[in-house]
């Protein structure tokens, strides 16, 4: 048998008014009361509305309660529980998931003849449930509001059901006044219950509807209780497209419709709520002419057109309804409800522009925030860096990205084709200041390096040098050089950095190289002043005294070395080379472009990148005083990074010409993201310390995770391919490879290769053996299509032709992936892929010398393994640090259920 409602309506429909939707006298029994968001929402609703929870039910609770400001709720296995216990309440607030609100509504209804409503919070119920969910409460008497919605509340009772409908303060948001709310955005219910106190006008009964297919309390219903409702003056309705609960109702009092959603008509699914389907008929537009209809206006009011009439008006910008109500209001004789409490003007409460000169309209003035927001701002204003959400990074990268389009990575938003032609001392800083550094920073950057590069007298030489002498790999031996590189021993140059920040943290310094910035305000204790000068052990070390020299040769501008030149001692080399690391760190800190501890390890960085340059550099030409029979005053004071890089693997300076294609190389190895072999080596090693214990990360752990990860195959494919095409050239007869009238005919080169490789194909399939692999040849990304290319490869060709030069290593590449596909030796042109390149470049750079003898082909081998070495150095180094300030523990473990057990 059907309860009988108000009469004149064809269902059950027991709310007559909008001040019987959430009332002082309702009690309340909330489903799920310990689940995730009804622990956070509940305490707030219980307080708000004086106590109205009765208890909750969660299974397998019992005897627990949720504690709230206004005394603790007991928690029962079920309903019938609670009332056996003498509790008693006559509405219901639905926390289930999805799959169990059918049955929660069914219990409700079946235990307590005393159920008048329910609300549900829960969202995608599933049609057929809510059927039948209706059908249940149309036959006992029980209006359903929800679901997907956030509840119901009422001002003037001060009384809030359900979800969280004016936040964690309800106090401030619903104020009492004449405007009744209806909305299928339970977020907007509040933001325009705020919107509306900034033009004076509070609310009564505020009904977040909820959009999920099935509306229980539909526009309909609102229209009925709300002409009712003595206390309600006027309504705002929210609406998005989906359904037709709007079509043809008759307001009997003014109201502002809010109608959004144009772009959801070219959709053909549903998108956003799970109600907000498209279609015809039931568009956003079509919404919008059901309301001017019913309001009597021809067009949507605009601050530029402001469409009223005393029946209402439309808009489709929730920020017009307060303007577009008070001006239908006036039409009907009623001002507002109280003094307008401030306007929706721009009004930032903190500004961050990066740098930038913005107009005037683009940089409003930040202005102060109300409590307890201002003390929360003032707070972070005293945060020096930036803070990273913790998340987890397998596979992921928060520093590099691949372009999807054009395969080309970025790394912090430069793209490594870009870098490739950037100084190497901006591509080795970028990873960790984020921005390319200046002609200042990069000065300072080569003495810092510089500084650490000649390892005379070190362990790690020895140790290096041991492991170059087993036969070891060049990246084997880098990692024997970064292992010793440890924590120990960068303690002091981190505390100097760490001092230095403090000192100078709320200084207003913004700019590290303001060397005219009034140091008169920073005051030192001496134990921090002693942290910065040399001890008694570093008499010796004339390091310091060479880095400062150079500095100062090179224009090198520092306040914070200049700060350090005060303290009337002699500097360590550890405090000079904080103090250059929090020159390059202070903007970006400043700015919260990075973090405190990113700034703060810098120097570990910049010590790692010396050190594993000057590793790949064999202990005989490390000298006291020189590198290379390089004297140290020449190294530091003019010598750049790429200068150093080619010392280290050729033996000698470059010149101009000779440092350009190491730069570029470096380049476009740079980028290392999270699907790198070597990337995952190195965030791996990070995640295994936990980067949230930022004290027990090693970032020269970290690298070595990256150096270990590299090999013949990831890292050495250029060594490979020096080999190669050493051995197809090795008989030509090849003077210059920079000259295009060489007199070998590349193309028949190309084709006899080819030839024989695809007999060669074909003699391993017929062995079931592997085929090997040609270096330089093919590319796991860059492939299935006609004509494949790599990218970076591309790039150095279009260089190169610019440029007037030519490279025959290079060419015959290109020769050799058009032969391979002619002769049937591939199902298509493969792409020549940056191993190639380093090996045809290199190459070509190091031919001379290799023709007078002066290095070995094990000395040219080694050369291309270093400098992808080199590149992915600088590409480790972004992830590493993005991993420590992002990461979470063990976040790179590959989940039990998909790992697998080979037979």
């Amino acid at each position: 048998m059907f309860h009988q409602g108000i009469q004149g309506i064809p269902y059950y429909l027991g709310i007559r008014s909008l001040a019987e939707i959430a009332t002082p006298e309702d009690r309340v029994c909330v489903l799920n009361i310990a689940g995730g968001e009804s622990r956070q929402v509940t305490p707030t609703s219980h307080a708000f509305s004086g106590g109205n929870v009765v208890f909750g039910t969660s299974p397998g609770r019992a005897g627990q309660v949720l504690k709230t400001p206004a005394g603790d709720i007991p928690i029962f296995n079920n309903v019938r529980e609670g009332l056996d216990a003498g509790l008693s309440f006559n509405t219901g607030v639905v926390y289930l998931p999805p799959s169990g609100v059918r049955d929660g509504v069914a219990e409700l209804i079946r235990v307590n003849p005393e159920l008048r409503k329910i609300v549900i919070i829960t969202e995608k119920i599933a049609v057929h449930d809510a059927r039948e969910i209706r059908a249940m409460a149309q036959a006992n008497g029980v209006d359903i509001i929800g679901g997907n919605c956030l509840g119901v509340a009422d001002s003037w009772n001060r009384v809030r059901i359900g979800g969280a409908l004016g936040g964690d303060h309800p106090e401030e948001s619903l104020i009492k006044g004449s405007v009744a709310i209806f909305s299928n955005s339970g977020g907007f219910t509040t933001t325009i219950a705020q919107y509306l106190a900034t033009s004076g006008w509070g609310t009564t009964t505020l009904v977040s509807s909820g959009k999920d297919v099935y509306i229980h309390y539909a526009a309909p219903d609102f229209a009925r209780a709300f002409a009712a409702d003595d206390r309600s003056k006027a309504a705002v309705l929210y609406a998005e497209p989906g359904g037709y609960y709007e079509h043809a109702i008759d307001w009997t009092k003014p109201i502002v419709a809010c109608v959004v959603g144009r772009w959801k008509s070219k959709l053909t699914r549903a998108v956003g709520h799970a109600g907000a389907m498209a279609g015809t008929g039931d568009r956003a537009e079509d919404k919008e002419g059901w309301f001017m209809e019913a309001v009597g206006v021809d067009g949507i009011y605009t601050p530029e057109n402001p469409v009223v009439s005393a029946k209402g008006a439309v808009v489709t910008n929730i920020a017009d309804i307060p303007a577009a109500l008070t001006a239908v209001m006036a039409l009907n004789g009623v001002a507002p409800d109280f003094e307008p409490r401030g306007d929706l003007s721009p009004k930032p409460w903190l500004a961050n522009d990066q740098g930038l000169s913005l107009p005037a309209d683009l940089a409003p003035p930040v202005v102060t925030a109300p409590e307890p927001y201002a003390g929360q701002i003032a707070a972070l204003g005293r945060q020096i860096g930036a803070v990273v959400a913790r998340q987890s990074m397998k596979d992921r990268s928060g520093a590099s990205v691949m372009d999807p389009t054009t395969q080309v990575t970025s790394v912090h938003g430069h793209a490594v084709l870009d870098l490739a032609l950037k100084p190497l001392e901006a591509c080795f800083a970028l990873p960790l200041v984020h921005e390319i550094a200046n002609e200042n920073d990069r000065a300072l950057l080569d003495v810092a390096v510089a500084a650490e590069v000649n390892l005379v007298g070190d362990p790690i030489l020895v140790a290096a040098d041991a492991a170059r002498d087993a036969g070891n790999a060049p990246n084997a031996v880098m990692a024997v050089a970064a292992a010793i590189c440890g924590p120990m021993r960068v303690e002091r140059a981190l505390a100097c950095a760490r001092a230095l920040i403090d000192l100078f943290a709320h200084s207003g310094l913004r700019d590290g190289r303001d060397e005219d910035f009034d140091l008169s305000g920073i005051d030192i204790v001496p134990a921090t002043r002693a942290l910065f000068l040399a001890t008694e052990a570093e008499a010796d070390d004339p390091r310091p005294e060479a880095m400062l020299a150079a500095i100062e040769a090179r224009g090198g501008k520092s306040v914070f070395l200049k700060y350090l030149g005060t303290l009337g001692g002699r500097l360590s080399r550890d405090a000079i080379l904080a103090a250059i690391a929090t020159t390059i760190s202070w903007g970006p800190l400043t700015r919260k472009r990075i973090s405190r501890l990113t700034a703060e390890t810098l120097p570990w960085y910049l010590r790692l990148y010396g050190v594993m340059v000057g590793a790949s550099i064999p202990g005989e030409h490390h000298q006291p005083g020189s590198l290379r029979g390089i004297p140290r005053a020449d190294r530091f004071g003019q010598w750049t990074m790429a200068d150093l890089c080619f010392l280290a693997m050729t033996g000698k300076k470059p010149s101009a010409e000779e440092a350009s294609p190491l730069r570029i190389l470096i380049g476009l190895l740079i980028s290392n993201g999270p699907g790198a072999i070597s990337a995952q080596g190195a965030k791996g090693a990070v995640s295994a310390d936990g980067p949230q214990t930022p004290g027990r990360v090693q970032i020269n752990k970290a690298m070595v995770g990256f150096l270990t990860h590299t090999g013949y195959s990831h890292g050495g494919n250029g060594f490979e391919g020096m080999a190669f095409l050493l051995d197809q050239f090795r008989d030509k007869g090849l003077a210059d490879p920079t000259d295009p009238a060489h007199g070998i005919n590349l193309k028949a080169m190309a084709t006899e290769f080819a030839r024989a490789y695809r007999r060669e194909k074909k003699a391993s399939k017929e062995a079931g053996a592997e085929l090997r692999a040609l270096p330089g040849v093919h590319h796991p990304v860059f492939k299935g299509k006609p004509v494949n290319f790599d990218p970076r490869e591309r790039f150095v060709a279009e260089y190169l032709a610019r440029a007037g030069k030519y490279n025959i290593f290079h060419a015959f590449y290109r020769e050799l992936v058009q032969a391979l596909y002619e002769q049937g030796a591939s199902p298509y042109v493969f792409c020549v892929n940056v191993d190639a390149v380093i090996a045809a470049l290199l190459l070509a750079l190091l031919w001379p010398d290799y023709q007078a003898g002066r290095l070995s082909e094990r000395d040219l081998e080694t050369a291309a393994f270093t400098v992808f070495l080199y590149g992915r150095m600088i590409g480790s180094a972004a992830e590493i640090d993005d991993h420590l300030n992002r990461g979470r523990n063990m976040d790179t473990r590959t989940p039990a259920s998909a790992c697998g057990f080979v037979v």
